[in-house]
């Protein structure tokens, strides 16, 4: 008796440390459980009346301090993004771990987020295996963030990949890690592979690279933001705000001067053109043709005063001509911590404080509205802390900030709103670099907004119906859908000025009522790198656009259409010519307008690489 007395109180105190740091999301979805005999946490989704087993990660309780939780709710406003409003809920508990340190796991609706104050343990690493995925999307580690993500990538010990990076389970069950939270003074966050399958180890950059012209901007680093994972069906991924939700409020008081928008953009049919007056005023004339707000004087503005053609013009000349004409000018400067040796100018214009702040003040002065910011170094402090500063400095001067050549969205948006986009995405600029593009470009454009463009604003540049260097052989439909799929604050139209301006009256239109920023997105139908099929809202219009990611013909299902509860609308269709009829002659678009009752949506046929857009206008109260 004295011994099965002996064995229930060992029971009774082992329960509490095993069962009392369970901790399940408020809808019931996501579980966080510590499993004492394993020395590990759990995570957990439920699928149904099943829990599918998403990530475990090796650490050491302390068992002897109580486990504190605490339900909470986030609600905030973006000004850019996938959807206006935002809520979610989540239940953060503590944890006690080694030497008085504590490990902080915030269990969402749609995900999970974990921290530690412990800087040994970031330093040395999160271990986190992903071994019941059955699949997995991963994109190997670059500075810029411009890389593919291949399905099944044959993962290599100590090579390092990058956010985000998407895994398949059974049931259609899919999690996306990525990192939010990120503070001024934190290093980002990268994994590495490990030998075992399935694993791998978190940690921050905290390399220490200065350049010598560079003013140091932080004195206290710290050891990296919130490693973060969405998790569920391809819906709650695609839709989801986590990495937002999981990130600090918004730091600018007035943000009526943010404006999202469409630009005309001189770099993608010609390189070198935004040192032309000429050039410039093309695009700007083409702006104004197509009332788009914006234009974007892309590198080597700076050589203006060397051209001979320029007759004696300089950026402050193209300024003006942008503004006289009603077109809002955004220009490109070079961060000067990334490519510096034989790479275009601006160049050190940005790196002391002071000097940034007279340059910017200067920008504000003679009319300019935002500034793209290229060629950073990577995910260490020093690149962190310097875009925080960019983009505070940018703020005190009503700037939109567009950053290129650098590491991927963590959330900065809610905190930071005037950036208004960033590029980390391997993009149809490439269409100049090298012959890859033109043969992946299909496949990898489905497979983005299952990735890159879950987490924020991704400035691929899209819509080339002519082609750069090397030529692109997705469909008109499809290149056009781009502009709907991807989500960015300021919208870069890629192609030439006589290419838009030659296209169809319903095309023009389409561009120049495009919206930038939405009240709300919905997933349709899809996976990653074969098709997709969104659907998104601003105000009482609906953009439905769906692409075909693969070689051959394709049905895409736009049956969830049915659920959103349109009635009858206005419709416009964008779809490919599929040449059978002659009243469309040899135009690549057949377009529609039509006075339709929505609900019997079934499938939209694609060509190869093809795609479509539907255009629905909700009747409104008069």
């Amino acid at each position: 008796m004295r011994k099965l007395l002996y064995i229930i109180l060992i029971v009774i105190l082992v329960i509490p440390c095993h069962d009392a740091s369970a901790q399940t999301s408020p809808n019931g979805k996501v579980r966080v459980r510590y499993n004492g005999g394993k020395g590990q946490m759990e995570v957990t989704y439920k699928d149904g009346k099943t829990w599918v087993e998403i990530m475990t990660m090796p650490v050491k309780l302390d068992c002897d301090k109580p486990v504190k939780g605490k339900k909470q709710r986030v609600d905030y406003t973006m000004v850019t993004g996938k959807r206006r409003n935002c809520s979610n809920q989540y239940v953060e508990t503590t944890y006690w771990i080694d030497e008085g340190h504590q490990l902080y796991v915030r269990a969402y609706n749609d995900g999970i987020a974990w921290s530690t104050s412990s800087k040994q343990l970031s330093k040395d690493g999160f271990i986190v295996s992903f071994a019941s995925a059955r699949n997995n999307w991963i994109m190997r580690w670059v500075d810029s963030y411009e890389e593919f993500f291949p399905l099944n990538r044959t993962i290599k010990p100590g090579e390092r990949y990058a956010y985000p990076a998407l895994f398949e389970y059974s049931n259609g069950v899919f999690a996306l890690l990525s990192e939010s939270g990120l503070k001024k003074t934190d290093a980002a966050s990268s994994f590495y592979g490990r030998e075992q399958r399935g694993e791998y180890c978190i940690r921050p950059d905290l390399s220490i690279v200065q350049p010598e012209h560079h003013t140091k901007v932080s004195q206290t680093v710290e050891y990296g933001g919130w490693q973060t994972l969405i998790i569920g069906k391809l819906a709650d991924i695609v839709e989801s705000t986590l990495i937002t939700d999981n990130s600090e409020e918004c730091q600018i008081k007035d943000t009526s001067w943010i404006k999202p928008g469409v630009a005309s953009w001189i770099y993608w049919a010609s390189n070198h053109g935004s040192k032309e007056f000429s050039i410039i005023k093309k695009y700007v004339d083409m702006a104004v043709e197509m009332k788009l707000p914006y234009v974007l004087i892309d590198a080597e503005w700076d050589e203006m005063p060397r051209i001979a053609s320029n007759e004696g013009k300089t950026i402050e000349d193209a300024v003006r001509y942008a503004v006289d004409n009603g077109v809002k000018p955004m220009i490109w400067y070079n961060s000067s911590v990334g490519w510096i040796n034989g790479a275009p100018g601006p160049k050190f214009l940005l790196n002391d404080p002071q000097e940034r702040e007279k340059q910017f003040a200067w920008c504000e002065k003679i009319g300019v509205k935002g500034v793209k910011i290229d060629f950073f170094s990577g995910d260490n402090n020093m690149n962190i802390a310097y875009m925080a500063e960019l983009l505070e400095c940018a703020a005190r001067h009503n700037l939109l900030v567009n950053f290129h050549g650098v590491t991927t969205m963590r959330g900065w948006q809610r905190t930071y709103p005037n950036l208004i986009s960033a590029e980390a995405v391997y993009g149809a600029e490439w269409y100049n670099n090298v012959p890859t593009f033109t043969k992946k470009a299909a496949s990898h454009n489905a497979m983005l907004p299952f990735t890159r463009n879950v987490i924020g604003s991704m400035d691929y540049t899209p819509c080339a119906f002519t082609d750069s260097q090397h030529p692109h052989i997705t469909t008109h439909a499809h290149e056009l859908a781009l502009t709907v799929l991807f989500e960015s604050g300021i919208q870069h139209l890629a192609d030439r000025p006589e290419s838009f301006l030659s296209q169809r009256k319903m095309i023009r239109d389409f561009l120049t009522q495009l919206p930038t920023a939405w009240d709300e997105t919905r997933y349709i139908s899809g996976y990653p790198g074969e098709t997709v099929v969104l659907a998104r809202r601003s105000g009482n219009v609906w953009y439905v656009a769906g692409i075909n990611g693969t070689d051959e013909e394709k049905r895409l299902d736009v049956r969830a259409l049915n659920k959103l509860g349109i009635g009858k609308a206005m419709v416009g269709i964008f779809r490919d010519n599929d040449f059978k009829y002659d009243i469309w002659g040899d135009s690549p678009f057949s377009t529609y307008t039509y006075d339709m009752e929505m609900g019997q949506l079934d499938f939209e046929v694609c060509k190869p690489r093809g795609g479509f857009v539907y255009k629905i206008i909700l009747p409104t109260d008069e």
